[in-house]
Protein backbone atom coordinates (compact mmCIF):
# COMPACT_ATOMS: atom_id res chain seq x y z
CA UNK A 1 0.00 0.00 0.00
CA UNK A 2 2.95 2.33 0.62
CA UNK A 3 3.73 2.36 -3.11
CA UNK A 4 0.15 3.48 -3.88
CA UNK A 5 0.36 6.26 -1.30
CA UNK A 6 3.66 7.46 -2.78
CA UNK A 7 2.12 7.64 -6.28
CA UNK A 8 -1.02 9.31 -4.91
CA UNK A 9 0.91 12.10 -3.17
CA UNK A 10 3.13 12.72 -6.22
CA UNK A 11 0.12 12.95 -8.56
CA UNK A 12 -1.64 15.24 -6.12
CA UNK A 13 1.36 17.56 -5.97
CA UNK A 14 1.51 17.77 -9.77
CA UNK A 15 -2.24 18.39 -10.26
CA UNK A 16 -3.38 21.89 -11.21
CA UNK A 17 -6.60 22.68 -9.35
CA UNK A 18 -7.33 26.05 -10.95
CA UNK A 19 -9.89 25.11 -13.62
CA UNK A 20 -12.54 22.45 -13.04
CA UNK A 21 -14.73 20.57 -15.50
CA UNK A 22 -18.45 21.39 -15.55
CA UNK A 23 -19.47 18.20 -13.72
CA UNK A 24 -17.44 18.87 -10.58
CA UNK A 25 -19.83 21.48 -9.18
CA UNK A 26 -22.94 19.40 -9.93
CA UNK A 27 -21.86 16.25 -8.07
CA UNK A 28 -23.04 15.76 -4.50
CA UNK A 29 -19.70 14.64 -3.08
CA UNK A 30 -21.40 13.70 0.21
CA UNK A 31 -22.98 10.61 -1.36
CA UNK A 32 -21.55 7.36 -0.01
CA UNK A 33 -20.73 5.86 -3.40
CA UNK A 34 -20.32 7.78 -6.67
CA UNK A 35 -19.41 6.47 -10.11
CA UNK A 36 -18.03 8.93 -12.66
CA UNK A 37 -18.15 7.37 -16.09
CA UNK A 38 -17.03 8.79 -19.40
CA UNK A 39 -14.88 8.38 -22.48
CA UNK A 40 -11.09 8.36 -22.39
CA UNK A 41 -9.55 11.81 -22.38
CA UNK A 42 -12.46 13.64 -20.77
CA UNK A 43 -10.61 14.32 -17.49
CA UNK A 44 -11.97 11.77 -15.00
CA UNK A 45 -8.60 11.21 -13.30
CA UNK A 46 -7.88 14.93 -13.13
CA UNK A 47 -11.30 15.56 -11.57
CA UNK A 48 -10.64 13.09 -8.75
CA UNK A 49 -7.23 14.56 -7.95
CA UNK A 50 -8.50 18.14 -8.19
CA UNK A 51 -11.33 17.34 -5.80
CA UNK A 52 -8.97 15.81 -3.24
CA UNK A 53 -6.51 18.70 -3.54
CA UNK A 54 -9.19 21.36 -3.11
CA UNK A 55 -11.39 19.65 -0.51
CA UNK A 56 -9.12 17.87 1.98
CA UNK A 57 -6.85 19.81 4.32
CA UNK A 58 -5.65 16.48 5.69
CA UNK A 59 -4.62 14.51 2.60
CA UNK A 60 -4.31 11.29 4.67
CA UNK A 61 -8.09 11.15 4.95
CA UNK A 62 -8.28 10.47 1.19
CA UNK A 63 -6.52 8.01 -1.08
CA UNK A 64 -6.41 7.84 -4.87
CA UNK A 65 -5.45 4.62 -6.65
CA UNK A 66 -5.61 3.54 -10.27
CA UNK A 67 -6.81 -0.02 -10.77
CA UNK A 68 -4.36 -0.60 -13.62
CA UNK A 69 -1.50 -0.42 -11.08
CA UNK A 70 0.42 -3.70 -10.75
CA UNK A 71 -0.25 -3.63 -6.98
CA UNK A 72 -3.70 -5.02 -7.75
CA UNK A 73 -2.31 -8.16 -9.39
CA UNK A 74 -1.58 -9.47 -5.86
CA UNK A 75 -4.09 -7.49 -3.80
CA UNK A 76 -7.81 -6.78 -3.87
CA UNK A 77 -9.77 -3.55 -3.69
CA UNK A 78 -11.30 -4.86 -0.47
CA UNK A 79 -7.83 -5.30 1.09
CA UNK A 80 -6.99 -1.72 0.15
CA UNK A 81 -10.23 -0.39 1.63
CA UNK A 82 -9.75 -2.41 4.83
CA UNK A 83 -6.19 -1.21 5.50
CA UNK A 84 -7.00 2.37 4.48
CA UNK A 85 -10.06 2.47 6.76
CA UNK A 86 -8.16 1.00 9.75
CA UNK A 87 -5.56 3.76 9.37
CA UNK A 88 -8.17 6.53 9.58
CA UNK A 89 -9.05 6.93 5.91
CA UNK A 90 -12.50 8.25 5.09
CA UNK A 91 -12.64 8.78 1.31
CA UNK A 92 -11.40 6.25 -1.23
CA UNK A 93 -11.02 7.28 -4.89
CA UNK A 94 -10.60 4.43 -7.39
CA UNK A 95 -9.68 5.11 -11.02
CA UNK A 96 -10.22 2.87 -14.09
CA UNK A 97 -12.52 0.48 -12.20
CA UNK A 98 -13.36 -1.45 -15.36
CA UNK A 99 -9.75 -2.70 -15.44
CA UNK A 100 -10.44 -4.78 -12.33
CA UNK A 101 -12.30 -8.12 -12.63
CA UNK A 102 -15.46 -8.53 -10.52
CA UNK A 103 -15.22 -4.91 -9.42
CA UNK A 104 -18.97 -4.61 -8.83
CA UNK A 105 -19.05 -7.37 -6.21
CA UNK A 106 -16.11 -5.87 -4.33
CA UNK A 107 -17.57 -2.35 -4.40
CA UNK A 108 -20.78 -3.82 -2.96
CA UNK A 109 -18.83 -5.63 -0.23
CA UNK A 110 -16.87 -2.48 0.66
CA UNK A 111 -20.08 -0.44 0.74
CA UNK A 112 -21.74 -2.93 3.08
CA UNK A 113 -18.68 -3.56 5.28
CA UNK A 114 -17.50 0.02 5.88
CA UNK A 115 -20.59 2.21 6.42
CA UNK A 116 -18.52 5.32 7.18
CA UNK A 117 -16.20 5.01 4.19
CA UNK A 118 -17.08 7.05 1.11
CA UNK A 119 -16.12 5.71 -2.31
CA UNK A 120 -15.77 7.46 -5.65
CA UNK A 121 -14.77 5.44 -8.69
CA UNK A 122 -14.31 6.18 -12.37
CA UNK A 123 -14.77 3.94 -15.35
CA UNK A 124 -15.38 3.73 -19.05
CA UNK A 125 -18.67 5.02 -20.45
CA UNK A 126 -19.18 1.37 -21.42
CA UNK A 127 -20.08 0.63 -17.79
CA UNK A 128 -23.58 1.80 -18.74
CA UNK A 129 -24.03 -1.63 -20.33
CA UNK A 130 -22.15 -3.56 -17.65
CA UNK A 131 -23.92 -6.82 -16.83
CA UNK A 132 -23.25 -7.29 -13.13
CA UNK A 133 -24.49 -9.94 -10.72
CA UNK A 134 -24.01 -7.47 -7.86
CA UNK A 135 -26.94 -5.14 -7.25
CA UNK A 136 -25.35 -1.68 -7.17
CA UNK A 137 -28.42 0.26 -8.28
CA UNK A 138 -29.43 1.24 -4.73
CA UNK A 139 -25.88 1.98 -3.67
CA UNK A 140 -24.19 3.90 -6.46
CA UNK A 141 -24.97 7.35 -7.89
CA UNK A 142 -23.84 7.43 -11.53
CA UNK A 143 -22.51 10.65 -13.07
CA UNK A 144 -21.63 11.05 -16.77
CA UNK A 145 -18.62 13.15 -17.80
CA UNK A 146 -18.69 14.25 -21.42
CA UNK A 147 -15.90 15.83 -23.45
CA UNK A 148 -15.31 19.58 -23.38
CA UNK A 149 -18.15 21.74 -24.56
CA UNK A 150 -17.26 24.78 -26.65
CA UNK A 151 -18.06 26.89 -23.57
CA UNK A 152 -15.53 24.94 -21.50
CA UNK A 153 -12.98 25.15 -24.30
CA UNK A 154 -13.21 28.95 -24.12
CA UNK A 155 -12.69 28.69 -20.36
CA UNK A 156 -9.62 26.44 -20.72
CA UNK A 157 -8.24 28.75 -23.41
CA UNK A 158 -8.33 31.58 -20.88
CA UNK A 159 -10.93 33.57 -22.82
CA UNK A 160 -13.72 33.76 -20.24
CA UNK A 161 -15.91 31.55 -18.08
CA UNK A 162 -19.26 32.15 -19.78
CA UNK A 163 -22.48 31.02 -18.05
CA UNK A 164 -24.18 27.79 -19.07
CA UNK A 165 -27.22 28.35 -21.30
CA UNK A 166 -30.38 26.29 -21.48
CA UNK A 167 -31.87 25.30 -24.82
CA UNK A 168 -34.75 27.69 -24.12
CA UNK A 169 -32.24 30.51 -23.46
CA UNK A 170 -30.69 29.91 -26.87
CA UNK A 171 -33.96 29.68 -28.77
CA UNK A 172 -35.53 32.72 -27.13
CA UNK A 173 -32.56 35.05 -26.69
CA UNK A 174 -29.73 33.88 -28.99
CA UNK A 175 -29.22 37.25 -30.67
CA UNK A 176 -28.64 39.22 -27.46
CA UNK A 177 -26.40 36.46 -26.08
CA UNK A 178 -24.34 36.38 -29.29
CA UNK A 179 -24.00 40.17 -29.26
CA UNK A 180 -22.62 40.09 -25.72
CA UNK A 181 -20.11 37.30 -26.40
CA UNK A 182 -18.86 38.49 -29.80
CA UNK A 183 -18.38 42.04 -28.49
CA UNK A 184 -15.32 40.71 -26.67
CA UNK A 185 -13.88 38.05 -28.96
CA UNK A 186 -13.68 36.79 -32.52
CA UNK A 187 -15.72 33.66 -32.04
CA UNK A 188 -15.36 31.89 -35.40
CA UNK A 189 -11.57 31.18 -35.33
CA UNK A 190 -11.95 29.78 -31.81
CA UNK A 191 -14.92 27.68 -32.86
CA UNK A 192 -13.02 26.19 -35.82
CA UNK A 193 -10.09 25.40 -33.52
CA UNK A 194 -12.44 23.64 -31.10
CA UNK A 195 -14.07 21.59 -33.84
CA UNK A 196 -10.68 20.23 -34.89
CA UNK A 197 -8.95 19.61 -31.57
CA UNK A 198 -10.79 20.94 -28.53
CA UNK A 199 -13.10 18.14 -27.34
CA UNK A 200 -10.66 16.02 -25.34
CA UNK A 201 -8.92 17.55 -22.34
CA UNK A 202 -5.48 16.25 -23.37
CA UNK A 203 -5.38 18.91 -26.11
CA UNK A 204 -3.87 21.06 -23.32
CA UNK A 205 -0.79 18.83 -23.38
CA UNK A 206 0.09 20.14 -26.85
CA UNK A 207 -1.40 19.96 -30.33
CA UNK A 208 1.61 18.38 -32.05
CA UNK A 209 0.82 14.97 -30.61
CA UNK A 210 -2.92 15.46 -30.25
CA UNK A 211 -3.88 13.27 -33.21
CA UNK A 212 -1.57 10.43 -32.17
CA UNK A 213 -2.93 10.58 -28.61
CA UNK A 214 -6.48 10.53 -29.91
CA UNK A 215 -5.71 7.53 -32.13
CA UNK A 216 -4.10 5.79 -29.15
CA UNK A 217 -7.20 6.51 -27.05
CA UNK A 218 -9.44 4.95 -29.71
CA UNK A 219 -7.24 1.84 -29.90
CA UNK A 220 -7.32 1.51 -26.11
CA UNK A 221 -11.10 1.81 -26.06
CA UNK A 222 -11.44 -1.05 -28.55
CA UNK A 223 -8.53 -3.21 -27.36
CA UNK A 224 -8.86 -2.70 -23.58
CA UNK A 225 -12.08 -1.01 -22.45
CA UNK A 226 -14.59 -2.92 -24.56
CA UNK A 227 -13.10 -6.38 -23.80
CA UNK A 228 -13.12 -5.46 -20.08
CA UNK A 229 -16.89 -5.03 -20.22
CA UNK A 230 -17.95 -7.24 -23.12
CA UNK A 231 -16.46 -10.69 -23.76
CA UNK A 232 -15.19 -10.34 -27.33
CA UNK A 233 -12.34 -12.02 -29.18
CA UNK A 234 -9.43 -10.45 -31.09
CA UNK A 235 -11.25 -10.97 -34.40
CA UNK A 236 -14.21 -8.97 -33.15
CA UNK A 237 -11.94 -6.13 -32.03
CA UNK A 238 -10.45 -6.05 -35.51
CA UNK A 239 -13.95 -5.86 -37.02
CA UNK A 240 -14.90 -3.05 -34.64
CA UNK A 241 -11.92 -1.02 -35.87
CA UNK A 242 -12.75 -1.81 -39.48
CA UNK A 243 -16.39 -0.82 -38.98
CA UNK A 244 -15.41 2.48 -37.33
CA UNK A 245 -12.98 3.27 -40.15
CA UNK A 246 -15.61 2.53 -42.81
CA UNK A 247 -18.27 4.62 -41.07
CA UNK A 248 -15.87 7.55 -40.64
CA UNK A 249 -15.76 7.92 -44.43
CA UNK A 250 -19.55 7.68 -44.83
CA UNK A 251 -21.05 9.81 -42.06
CA UNK A 252 -23.65 11.17 -41.86
CA UNK A 253 -24.85 7.74 -42.90
CA UNK A 254 -28.24 6.08 -43.23
CA UNK A 255 -27.12 2.55 -42.44
CA UNK A 256 -27.49 -0.39 -44.76
CA UNK A 257 -26.89 -3.11 -42.18
CA UNK A 258 -26.70 -5.92 -44.71
CA UNK A 259 -24.02 -4.12 -46.71
CA UNK A 260 -22.03 -3.21 -43.60
CA UNK A 261 -22.23 -6.82 -42.42
CA UNK A 262 -20.89 -8.10 -45.72
CA UNK A 263 -18.07 -5.55 -45.69
CA UNK A 264 -16.77 -6.61 -42.28
CA UNK A 265 -17.70 -10.29 -42.83
CA UNK A 266 -20.08 -10.79 -39.94
CA UNK A 267 -23.76 -11.33 -39.20
CA UNK A 268 -26.44 -8.66 -39.06
CA UNK A 269 -26.82 -9.32 -35.32
CA UNK A 270 -23.11 -8.77 -34.71
CA UNK A 271 -23.04 -5.57 -36.78
CA UNK A 272 -25.88 -4.10 -34.73
CA UNK A 273 -24.09 -5.17 -31.54
CA UNK A 274 -20.85 -3.53 -32.75
CA UNK A 275 -22.69 -0.28 -33.51
CA UNK A 276 -24.15 -0.29 -30.01
CA UNK A 277 -20.72 -0.92 -28.45
CA UNK A 278 -19.10 1.90 -30.44
CA UNK A 279 -21.92 4.24 -29.40
CA UNK A 280 -21.62 3.31 -25.72
CA UNK A 281 -17.87 3.81 -26.01
CA UNK A 282 -18.58 7.38 -27.20
CA UNK A 283 -17.10 6.86 -30.65
CA UNK A 284 -20.42 7.05 -32.53
CA UNK A 285 -23.77 8.75 -32.11
CA UNK A 286 -26.76 6.71 -33.25
CA UNK A 287 -29.85 8.78 -34.01
CA UNK A 288 -33.36 7.58 -34.81
CA UNK A 289 -36.86 8.92 -35.21
CA UNK A 290 -39.07 9.70 -32.22
CA UNK A 291 -40.46 6.82 -30.16
CA UNK A 292 -37.88 4.39 -31.52
CA UNK A 293 -35.73 2.84 -28.82
CA UNK A 294 -32.09 2.19 -29.71
CA UNK A 295 -31.01 -1.22 -28.47
CA UNK A 296 -28.42 -3.87 -29.26
CA UNK A 297 -30.57 -5.30 -32.04
CA UNK A 298 -32.19 -2.10 -33.29
CA UNK A 299 -31.10 -0.47 -36.52
CA UNK A 300 -30.42 3.26 -36.07
CA UNK A 301 -31.78 5.60 -38.73
CA UNK A 302 -28.64 7.74 -38.89
CA UNK A 303 -25.04 7.33 -37.79
CA UNK A 304 -22.67 10.15 -36.86
CA UNK A 305 -19.24 10.17 -35.28
CA UNK A 306 -19.47 11.08 -31.61
CA UNK A 307 -17.62 14.40 -31.88
CA UNK A 308 -15.97 16.60 -34.49
CA UNK A 309 -12.40 15.88 -33.37
CA UNK A 310 -12.93 12.33 -34.62
CA UNK A 311 -14.12 13.75 -37.95
CA UNK A 312 -10.82 15.57 -38.47
CA UNK A 313 -8.79 12.62 -37.23
CA UNK A 314 -10.22 10.22 -39.79
CA UNK A 315 -10.21 12.53 -42.80
CA UNK A 316 -8.07 15.36 -44.14
CA UNK A 317 -10.96 16.53 -46.33
CA UNK A 318 -13.86 16.49 -43.92
CA UNK A 319 -17.48 16.70 -44.98
CA UNK A 320 -18.39 20.05 -43.43
CA UNK A 321 -22.08 19.16 -43.41
CA UNK A 322 -21.26 16.09 -41.35
CA UNK A 323 -19.10 18.16 -38.99
CA UNK A 324 -21.97 20.58 -38.37
CA UNK A 325 -24.47 17.84 -37.59
CA UNK A 326 -21.93 15.98 -35.44
CA UNK A 327 -21.27 19.07 -33.32
CA UNK A 328 -24.97 19.88 -32.95
CA UNK A 329 -25.98 16.37 -31.84
CA UNK A 330 -22.92 15.95 -29.62
CA UNK A 331 -23.56 19.12 -27.62
CA UNK A 332 -27.34 18.76 -27.36
CA UNK A 333 -27.21 15.10 -26.34
CA UNK A 334 -25.70 16.13 -23.01
CA UNK A 335 -28.80 18.06 -21.96
CA UNK A 336 -31.70 16.46 -23.86
CA UNK A 337 -32.69 13.69 -26.25
CA UNK A 338 -32.10 14.42 -29.94
CA UNK A 339 -34.13 12.55 -32.56
CA UNK A 340 -34.49 12.81 -36.31
CA UNK A 341 -37.18 15.15 -37.65
CA UNK A 342 -39.83 14.15 -40.22
CA UNK A 343 -39.18 17.58 -41.78
CA UNK A 344 -35.84 19.24 -41.11
CA UNK A 345 -32.88 17.50 -39.49
CA UNK A 346 -33.41 17.08 -35.76
CA UNK A 347 -35.98 17.50 -33.00
CA UNK A 348 -34.96 18.42 -29.44
CA UNK A 349 -37.74 19.02 -26.91
CA UNK A 350 -40.48 20.88 -28.81
CA UNK A 351 -38.11 22.42 -31.35
CA UNK A 352 -37.24 21.36 -34.91
CA UNK A 353 -33.80 22.28 -36.26
CA UNK A 354 -32.34 22.37 -39.77
CA UNK A 355 -28.53 22.47 -39.66
CA UNK A 356 -26.49 24.02 -42.47
CA UNK A 357 -24.28 26.84 -43.70
CA UNK A 358 -24.88 30.58 -43.49
CA UNK A 359 -27.00 30.56 -46.66
CA UNK A 360 -29.35 27.81 -45.48
CA UNK A 361 -32.99 28.71 -46.19
CA UNK A 362 -36.24 27.85 -44.45
CA UNK A 363 -37.70 26.04 -47.47
CA UNK A 364 -37.72 22.61 -45.83
CA UNK A 365 -39.21 23.70 -42.51
CA UNK A 366 -41.25 26.83 -43.31
CA UNK A 367 -44.55 25.14 -42.37
CA UNK A 368 -43.15 23.40 -39.26
CA UNK A 369 -44.04 25.12 -35.95
CA UNK A 370 -41.19 25.98 -33.55
CA UNK A 371 -38.63 25.43 -36.29
CA UNK A 372 -35.18 27.02 -36.59
CA UNK A 373 -32.23 27.19 -38.92
CA UNK A 374 -28.92 26.43 -37.20
CA UNK A 375 -26.34 28.19 -39.36
CA UNK A 376 -22.57 27.79 -39.39
CA UNK A 377 -20.17 30.63 -40.31
CA UNK A 378 -22.28 33.39 -38.72
CA UNK A 379 -21.49 35.15 -35.46
CA UNK A 380 -24.96 36.50 -34.74
CA UNK A 381 -28.35 35.18 -35.79
CA UNK A 382 -31.65 36.82 -36.57
CA UNK A 383 -35.14 35.71 -35.50
CA UNK A 384 -35.34 31.94 -36.23
CA UNK A 385 -31.81 31.69 -37.59
CA UNK A 386 -29.39 30.71 -34.82
CA UNK A 387 -25.58 30.50 -35.06
CA UNK A 388 -24.28 26.95 -34.71
CA UNK A 389 -21.50 27.81 -32.26
CA UNK A 390 -23.91 29.00 -29.58
CA UNK A 391 -25.15 25.44 -29.05
CA UNK A 392 -21.72 24.80 -27.55
CA UNK A 393 -22.73 26.81 -24.47
CA UNK A 394 -25.18 24.23 -23.11
CA UNK A 395 -22.92 22.71 -20.45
Amino acid sequence: MDSLIKIYLRLLQETDAKIFRYLHSTIDWNERCIAIIGARGTGKTTMLLQHIKSSFSNKDEALYASLDNTWFTNHTIFELADEFYMNGGTHLFLDEIHRYPNWAIEIKNIYDSFPKLKIVFTGSSLLQIYKSTADLSRRVVYENLNGLSFREFLKFEGIRDYPVLSLNDIVENHQNIAFQITADIKIMPLFKKYLKNGYYLFYKEGLKKYESKLQEAINNVIDVDIPAVENIEFESRYKLKKLLTILSTLVPYTPNILKLSETIDTSRKNTLKYLSLLANAKLLNLVSYKNKTIGDLTKPDKILLNNTNLSYLFSENVNIGSVRETFFVNQLNVVTDVVLAPQGDFVAKQYTFEVGGKNKTFDQIKVVPNSFIVADDIEIGHKNKIPLWIFGMLY
